[in-house]
């Protein structure tokens, strides 16, 4: 998910956010998961202030691992009311 840089700080992507997590919730999914990259701080609070919890951590490659370029993996429980 993104928004394009002259859009932001409107909250739209807090909507679209709910809006996923209400889509999978409305036909029955227990869980949303997502990845975003170490770097992208923003992302990874709008994630957490959605209900969604850091479940682990990869590198997307060799040289990822090289340079410490992390990926962080998201998981929301939804049966849980999240």
């Amino acid at each position: 998910m993104s928004v394009s840089r002259e859009h932001r700080g409107r909250g739209l992507a807090r909507a679209l956010c709910r809006e996923v997590l209400g889509f999978a919730r409305a036909r029955g999914y227990g869980a949303v998961v997502l990845s975003t990259s170490a770097v992208q701080v923003a992302a990874q609070r709008l994630y957490e202030g959605q209900g969604f919890r850091r479940v682990g951590t990869s590198y997307p490659s060799l040289l990822g691992t090289a340079l410490n370029f992390q990926i962080f993996h998201y998981r929301c429980e939804l049966a849980d009311g999240n």
